[in-house]
């Protein structure tokens, strides 16, 4: 006899749901890949709790410890998906490949499937309108220092064009050319100062552009691809703009934004504490102030990684844009029950 626990699937909790007297909230079980996804998709469920619908966030394995999108879209898939039973998942590359793989095909096709549009769910907390508030809940000083946003804006225009060729190449099964490691390398940020931001910059353009008019000479059968997928991520809404929404999440944080803001924070801080050298009235004072100031502050990494002031991004809209459609759905279906 089989176990208990094989039996619940999206079925199973249905029926369960349809016991309950009518007005009751439905229960969902969304799986998710990490401990790390869970508070994120507890943050966007949050918005969707109600009178109505309750969710539960589980990771995809319930006997061992294994996690990862594809453990979480296979327990889903094995046990029966449904409007009561989904997945939660990051994009990666399989929303830009367009079907291209059976992953991807997946991703796209499965409404029970919801992902994050962006390349993970750190590429949100890199969201660059958000950065000067992380540099400020570290430093506890508002003082600006750079513009964030124009300055991702213009990593991202440099980056796009050998992103086109990145996820071209992928598309074409080629891993090889040029792996995601190899692409996270030429993308990083080096050499950042605040006296001369524009410096890493030209630097980051002097890669791209290296490792651009290499591609072009090596596949040049594969420049009418390369128009065309220009053409179509316009009419996805993926703009030059935003690139940096899409590369390899954890590289983003570590190698690109925490590049940028450590020296920022490191920055804001010594100045914060010369102002308080400065101000102080006597010796007493100045230590008072600047332990206090010091126990205050908290490591920029750890408020980047906790940042949830992304909410106004764009493809924060389209994921919420889908579970507006997959709610709909579940409560058409109720209607008719």
């Amino acid at each position: 006899m089989k176990r208990l626990v094989e039996y619940l699937n999206s079925g199973f909790i249905e029926a369960a749901n349809a016991l309950r007297p009518k007005g009751s909230k439905v229960r969902i079980v969304a799986y998710v890949e990490s401990y790390d996804d869970v508070s994120f998709w507890r943050s966007v469920f949050d918005e969707y709790e109600s009178d109505k619908f309750h969710f539960e966030i589980l990771l995809p394995a319930r006997k061992s410890l294994t996690k990862g999108k594809k453990r979480a879209m296979m327990n889903m898939l094995g046990q029966g998906v449904g409007k009561n039973m989904i997945a939660c998942v990051d994009s990666d590359y399989d929303f830009l490949m367009q079907g291209a793989t059976s992953s991807s095909r997946e991703l796209l096709n499965n409404k029970y499937v919801l992902h994050t549009y962006a390349y993970a769910i750190e590429n949100f907390k890199c969201y660059s309108a958000s950065l000067k508030r992380v540099c400020v809940q570290s430093t506890l000083n508002d003082t600006d220092v750079l513009d964030f946003e124009t300055y991702m804006q213009l990593y991202s225009r440099i980056c796009y064009p050998l992103f086109l060729w990145n996820i071209l190449l992928y598309r074409n099964h080629d891993l090889k050319t040029m792996s995601m490691q190899r692409f996270c390398e030429i993308v990083r940020i080096t050499s950042f100062t605040l006296s001369s931001p524009e410096h890493s910059l030209k630097q980051l353009a002097m890669r791209v552009e290296h490792e651009i008019s290499i591609l072009n000479k090596r596949f040049p059968n594969l420049l009418s691809q390369y128009e065309s997928i220009k053409k179509e991520f316009a009419a996805l809404g993926i703009s030059d703009d935003e690139t940096y929404m899409y590369i390899q999440g954890h590289h983003m944080m570590n190698s690109v934004v925490l590049r940028i803001l450590i020296p920022i924070c490191r920055y804001l801080r010594n100045k914060r504490e010369t102002d308080i050298q400065r101000l102080a009235c006597h010796r007493q004072q100045m230590d008072n102030e600047l332990s206090s100031y010091r126990h205050s502050q908290c490591d920029v990494a750890l408020m980047l990684s906790k940042n949830t002031n992304y909410k106004d991004a764009k493809q924060y809209k389209w994921l919420k844009r889908d579970i507006e459609e997959l709610l709909l759905s579940i409560e058409a279906d109720l209607r008719n029950r």
